[in-house]
């Protein structure tokens, strides 16, 4: 029996589920570290990952929505899906936040609030504009998404603890290295595929947020918390070799999929080691 053509599917819309994985990451680990250091589980913080997935999940919608206002003329067929994806969403988002209200109360979590929303405005016009590749962007981004920290920790606690500031800067600052490393990658194999010399701005970028850990990891030292310290030299070692790598063919033909596992693995086993430091 023949089998019916399939509408190809720009004709019947398509899902709007993350597939940023990186983004995911930076999203999911600094929250369960900060939910593992707050050393009790208060039933908020099942509504604070709920919102957190939901804030991130309905950029997508939002972009599809807003360019089809902007910059499309026609009506395209995944505009309808997305703004069903962003009305089923934008309920989820409102009923995990008056839970969260409900349970701390408006004045903690209002700076976020409105950080999110503010975020996730400027990240629809960014992405609208086909910026979104911008590393200044993908910086701020990284430290957007790993401030999940301080939303574990006020469900739990009510309020921000010294510790979670911590945390967040550090998870921050390790994403925000591992960005440009990435962008140094990328434009290695752009000008390997060219046959060019690549642009050594993104390179120098990636090597001076390296000394930035560097230092970090000297300053925790200095002050005894050599987990921290641990961690900093670790995710710094790695990225240097990485950087090292590439000046080699054969590292730009591996699939940038290997990278990215080889990349979350770092960043798994650099929370785990900055737990144990802020423990």
């Amino acid at each position: 029996m023949a089998t019916p053509p399939q509408k190809p599917k720009s004709a019947i819309g398509r899902d709007f589920l993350p597939r940023e994985h990186g983004a995911t990451a930076m999203l999911l680990t600094p929250f369960l570290s900060a939910a593992i250091l707050a050393r009790q589980v208060r039933w908020p913080e099942l509504g604070a990952l709920v919102a957190i997935v939901c804030a991130l999940a309905i950029k997508d919608p939002l972009v599809v929505i807003a360019r089809q206002r902007l910059v499309w003329k026609q009506e395209h067929s995944e505009t309808r899906t997305a703004m069903r994806y962003a009305a089923i969403e934008s309920v989820i988002l409102a009923g995990s936040g008056l839970v969260l209200v409900a349970a701390r109360g408006w004045v903690p979590f209002l700076p976020l609030f409105l950080g999110a929303g503010f975020f996730t405005v400027l990240a629809v016009m960014i992405n609208v504009r086909n910026r979104q590749r911008s590393e200044w962007f993908q910086v701020a981004s990284a430290a957007a998404l790993t401030s999940t920290s301080l939303v574990a920790c006020i469900s739990v606690r009510g309020s921000v603890a010294d510790w979670c500031w911590w945390l967040w800067l550090l998870c921050a600052l390790q994403a925000a290295a591992g960005i440009f490393v990435v962008h140094a990658r990328l434009d290695a194999m752009v000008a390997a595929r060219k046959g060019q010399t690549a642009d050594g701005d993104s390179r120098r970028a990636a090597l001076l947020s390296q000394a930035v850990l560097i230092v970090a990891a000297l300053f925790f030292a200095f002050r005894g918390r050599f987990w921290i310290a641990a961690a900093l030299m670790l995710a710094a070692t790695c990225y240097l070799m990485e950087l090292r790598r590439q000046r080699l063919g054969t590292s730009l033909q591996i699939p940038l999929k290997r990278v990215g596992q080889r990349a979350l693995a770092l960043s798994t086993i650099y929370a785990l080691m900055i737990v144990a430091g802020l423990w």
